[in-house]
């Protein structure tokens, strides 16, 4: 437990009662990047905020401890305390695990927080932005159902289908603009039932925070209008799936200005010689980061050319890079000043993704790599044999392949630490193998009767 004065967080006890806080969660996020806690009263905020609450972590998925290890505890930061909108006697703050009084290795937080440390040495800040999209739907008794009546071919920014879902939007808008999250844009997206959010970047670790807790809160607020919101990258084989591109930059640490921002640039696509250097350490480490972005059995289901649906999906399959094009997995948007990271998935944990993409870049800035010129055509039409040409590879097409590259990769130790890299394919290997064993609908659809 670490040793803070009671009259250090007095302000902050004074201010919360006068919100009508009675209760407070010290959560952090387990390897799936779901938030976990346990709830404190306000009369213990001090003892909370010096690191009381402690944790089992062999109870937890993913957190390398066994059953006879001393607890982990969560540590809160105190900057990013957030009232429950759909509860609102109780504050939510994002925490780091400690052990033995210091930072606890495998915490995804503390492995986020690592990458910004070597980051701010070099002179940089990450900021990130993520498009959050998801479905939302409600349990009937034929089975989970969108939460639309509409039936329609194309519902991608249908106006009478995003009115209709209002009320749960609204509730969750003003939330977030209350937080000062700046939401710019909301809609209904490709698939029936689905929306995306977008709203203002931030630095890399409050944006992480944000992600989490959007997560809890876009499921919370929807129980209330008796549906649920789905993070699972493609919950249906004929609808769109569920992104959460990731928008990078980095910014001078003295002045905030953006680093990646270059209207004079030759190749024509706004960004850097530093945007570049970045985007070819991302590059060159897709395969494994696809792992940590794309981190579910599911999430290779998202990422193919075309499945039952007619026409493109959209998501990308090969390890490159372009200009305003959404057929590269790193693609520059107009305008340039940032890159886009296309193939993470709404499941993700965003403070691994983000530490490993952040570790990529700063590789290739060390390392002076240079990406090649952007690919501007629909890299789908590509033929195989100029792909090879440009040693343009594919990405992993199931979680089993991606696994493969994030164990031969050194810089996955590197961030995560061995500890963690280990735990994280461990579960991740079972996760795969289960999958791989499991007699599916499909299977006995075809095979059945088959002689």
């Amino acid at each position: 437990m670490l040793d803070n004065p009671a009259s250090e967080y007095a302000a902050l006890k004074q201010e919360l009662r006068g919100k009508g806080i009675k209760f407070l969660l010290a959560s952090y996020a387990d390897m799936h990047g779901a938030s976990k806690a346990k709830v404190v009263p306000i009369d213990h905020l001090d003892q909370m905020m010096g690191g009381s609450e402690m944790f089992t972590g062999a109870a937890l998925d993913g957190v390398p401890q066994s059953v006879h290890d001393d607890e982990v505890a969560a540590l809160p930061d105190a900057a990013s305390c957030t009232v429950l909108p759909w509860q609102r006697d109780t504050a939510w703050f994002a925490s780091d695990l400690i052990y033995g009084g210091k930072p606890f290795e495998a915490c995804s937080r503390t492995i986020l927080k690592r990458q910004t440390k070597a980051a701010s040495d070099l002179g940089y800040m990450m900021n990130l932005g993520i498009e959050a999209e998801f479905y939302v739907l409600r349990d009937t008794p034929e089975g989970v159902m969108p939460i639309t009546e509409r039936r329609l071919n194309k519902p991608c920014y249908d106006v009478s289908m995003v009115l209709d879902n209002k009320a749960w939007l609204t509730e969750l808008v003003d939330f977030m603009n209350g937080e000062g999250w700046d939401v710019y844009s909301f809609d209904q997206e490709d698939g029936l039932g689905q929306f995306e959010i977008d709203f203002m970047y931030a630095d890399v670790l409050s944006m992480a925070d944000r992600y989490v807790f959007l997560r809890l809160a876009a499921n919370k607020i929807a129980q209330q209008h008796g549906c649920f919101a789905s993070f699972m990258p493609k919950p249906y084989q004929d609808r769109t799936g569920s992104g959460a591109h990731f928008n990078m930059s980095l910014g001078d640490l003295a002045t905030g200005s953006n680093l990646f921002k270059d209207k004079n640039d030759p190749r024509q696509c706004g960004l850097s010689e530093l945007g570049y250097k970045f985007t070819a350490g991302v590059v060159r480490h897709l395969p494994a980061i696809c792992a940590v972005v794309a981190p579910t059995v599911n999430s290779y289901k998202r990422l193919v050319k075309q499945g039952s649906m007619s026409g493109f999906t959209w998501a990308p399959i090969f390890a490159c890079y372009g200009n305003n094009n959404r057929t590269n997995a790193v693609r520059i948007p107009m305008g340039g000043g940032r890159i886009e990271l296309r193939a993470a998935d709404s499941a993700c944990n965003p403070y691994l993704g983000a530490a490993l993409v952040l570790a990529a870049g700063l590789e290739g800035i060390r390392e002076n790599l240079d990406p090649g010129e952007p690919n501007r055509e629909n890299m789908y039409l590509v033929d195989p044999a100029e792909l090879e040409a440009r040693k343009i590879q594919m990405l992993p097409r199931t979680l089993g392949e991606a696994l493969d590259a994030f164990e031969a990769d050194p810089l996955t130790k590197a961030v995560f630490g061995e500890s963690m890299a280990k735990a994280w394919l461990d579960y991740k290997r079972e996760e795969w193998l289960s999958y791989m064993a499991h007699v599916s609908d499909w299977e006995t659809s075809r095979y059945l009767r088959f002689f």
